[in-house]
């Protein structure tokens, strides 16, 4: 981006996951797109648009942007990221794992996903099932994808995402997701930011081409064989579904209309 003295007065400035210290110094009337990552929760910084002349402030999915309307009301818009679906692309081969794991449990001490990980491996085990597991954090996107090209499913084991871009590269390789999917905003941080009970889902992008849902262990251990039965009989099409909603010009033209909607 150019430095701040160097805009136009034509000049729209979009900002997006560099934390509370990429508006410093910022001394122009040019109006500011900001968004994701500039804080955690609003709560952090309540005064940013009597501060700066920002007139958007953009969150992924849904349910994250309801957190942000209570602050910020009518000034909040939605913008999903999109997929490279050139690189996050299937390829025509013999599969020979069947079930890769995602695991991104953030909070174990919390009782909805302790032991979750090892539940669910363990059952799959005794399914007579062969699965890999991958951690959030600890891998290469290359490797993610091979694992992809090579798994028949995925399942997904996250608390809840803002969008959630793994299990979406995961859709657009045309791997079907069965995703843990418990329904409420987990983070521990949430009390001091005075909130409570937030409905939040770990797949905001999703439908029935995409694969399933569940909400605990019990859940799973009743709907894995439902799922498999689905995936064997190839009724999933998750790749159109990232094709129709998440792609990376679907995104850029969203950004597109949200400058022409404060400068038109």
């Amino acid at each position: 981006n150019l430095p701040f003295g160097q805009l136009t007065p034509d000049d729209v400035v979009i900002v997006l996951g560099i934390g509370k210290e990429c508006l410093k110094g910022y001394n122009q009337p040019n109006p500011i797109i900001a968004g994701i990552g500039l804080m955690t929760h609003p709560a952090e910084w309540p005064g940013l648009f009597l501060e700066y002349p920002v007139k958007v402030y953009l969150q992924h999915s849904a349910w994250t942007l309801n957190i942000y309307k209570k602050f910020y009301g009518e000034s909040c818009a939605l913008w999903p990221a999109g997929i490279d679906v050139i690189k996050w692309s299937p390829v025509k081969k013999e599969k020979e794992n069947d079930i890769l794991i995602y695991n991104k449990v953030m909070w174990k001490d919390q009782s909805t996903g302790s032991n979750l990980l090892k539940q669910v491996e363990s059952y799959i085990e005794s399914k007579g099932m062969t699965y890999k597991t991958i951690n959030y954090g600890s891998y290469q996107a290359k490797e993610y994808l091979e694992l992809l090209r090579n798994s028949k499913a995925m399942i997904f084991l996250c608390e809840h995402e803002s969008q959630g871009l793994a299990y979406q590269e995961c859709l657009a390789t045309d791997v079907p997701v069965l995703a843990w999917d418990q329904g409420q905003w987990l983070d521990p941080n949430r009390f001091k930011w005075g909130e409570n009970e937030v409905e939040a889902s770990s797949i905001p992008y999703f439908d029935d081409r995409c694969g399933m849902r569940f909400r605990n262990f019990d859940e799973f251990s009743s709907k894995l064989s439902k799922f498999w039965a689905k995936v064997s009989q190839r009724v999933f099409s998750p790749r159109q579904f990232i094709l129709e909603n998440l792609t990376l010009e679907k995104s850029a033209q969203r950004m597109v209309d949200i400058v022409k909607s404060i400068s038109p």
